[in-house]
């Protein structure tokens, strides 16, 4: 068949791959003129990195990954660990895939260095997608009627593809926004850090890791705010961050003075719909589920879409598109919800006031990190599979 992908992030160029991989012919549009080095780390749990194998692209991504052995959990005033959950060997024996953290930019350009030139249509604004009973066409801002068997709209939070199939559903902001940095390594060196941290507090959290194979430290400051800019690039006024978590653990305060630039943006979600598809057009990634980052799960979800589109789609026809797509949508729709959920629930948990019931929380996750060894979603890196 051939199909149209709206959108080059890393779901879009995952969906690339896994439709090629499944047989068929893909263009994949994308409104930048130019892929530019933007975001900062992702963490990759292996219900992730079991579908990179499967794209042929695991190697390359973990060349330029972290493998972090555990996770840190904290209190904000002192550092006092709370917990500590195993990332490496021991997770890479269990679930059959690694555990990586990595530059978004990295992942980006392994992933589209596998999609022929011939199939990437940089600066390629789609205004409109409409179908009948045996095509889908996409227009362009240039005048252009693009056809193919199938289109899948990977246009991120902000979809315009969503709302053209289901109406108005604007994204949300979730009440929370977060501070990001990229650190040099001998920026912080003298620190006594773990290799991956996360301090949680009143109303914040704050979380640490490397990427590039430790040449950078990525930091995200998560705090309850009215209102932010949903942006990569909005930088922060000089000191912000200090203030916003002014009382916390030294390390914190010590790795947030060092950050340099410090990039503020809101953190928005789509509210969870029942429907991802509609006759020959189908959603993919943050379009369909876009998801506050509390159980770094973002961008494993697009790329678990990605596989379950290729497996639904392998052998189908153009007669039988629309019946694939609602097969994968089927797959996928009740996983990714379930993981929003999740998600905000994390986030609530996080942010407890000091007291009780963050004293439970502390007692829970140490009870369970005792029994278990690792975090209780890796429940749904083995179901994800």
């Amino acid at each position: 068949m051939r199909a149209i992908v709206v959108g080059a992030g890393i779901g879009g160029l995952a969906a690339v791959l896994s439709l090629r991989r499944a047989g068929h012919e893909v263009t994949v549009v994308e409104q930048a003129s130019r892929f530019a080095e933007v975001g900062a780390g992702l963490q990759l749990a292996p219900n992730a990195t079991r579908v990179l194998c499967r794209l042929g692209v695991l190697d390359a991504v973990a060349a330029r990954a972290a493998r972090p052995s555990h996770v840190n959990f904290r209190t904000w005033s002192d550092g006092s660990e709370i917990c500590r959950y195993a990332l490496g060997r021991e997770v890479e024996d269990a679930f059959g895939a690694p555990y990586l953290q990595v530059h978004r930019a990295d992942l980006h350009r392994v992933l589209a260095a596998r999609v022929p030139p011939g199939s990437l249509r940089l600066g390629t604004v789609v205004v409109g997608i409409e179908q009948d009973d045996e095509t889908a066409r996409v227009t362009t801002a240039g005048g252009e009627r693009l056809a193919a068997d199938l289109v899948v709209a990977a246009d991120g939070v902000r979809s315009a593809a969503r709302r053209w199939l289901f109406g108005s559903d604007d994204a949300v902001f979730s009440k929370t926004a977060a501070y990001r940095a990229l650190l040099p390594a001998d920026k912080v060196k003298d620190l006594d850090l773990p290799a991956t941290g996360i301090w949680l507090g009143p109303d914040r959290h704050f979380v640490h890791y490397w990427v590039r194979g430790g040449e950078l430290l990525n930091v995200v400051g998560v705090f309850r705010a009215k209102a932010a800019q949903e942006s990569w690039t909005a930088r922060a006024e000089p000191g912000e961050q200090m203030r916003e978590f002014d009382g916390w653990d030294s390390r914190v305060l010590k790795v947030l003075e060092r950050a340099g630039r410090v990039f503020r943006y809101g953190i928005h979600t789509r509210a969870p719909i029942t429907r991802w598809s509609v006759g020959r057009v189908a959603l993919l990634g943050d379009s369909a589920h876009a998801m506050v980052p509390f159980q770094a799960q973002g961008a494993a979800q697009a790329i678990l879409d990605a596989a379950a589109l290729g497996d639904a789609l392998t052998d189908a026809t153009p007669s039988e598109a629309a019946e694939a797509l609602g097969h994968y949508v089927r797959l996928r729709l009740p996983t990714a919800t379930s993981m929003q959920t999740r998600s905000a629930q994390a986030g609530e948990d996080f942010h407890l006031p000091d007291g009780p019931e963050a004293e439970a929380r502390n007692a829970r996750m140490a009870a369970y990190a005792a029994a278990h060894g690792f975090m209780p979603q890796a429940t749904a890196w083995a179901a994800d599979a």
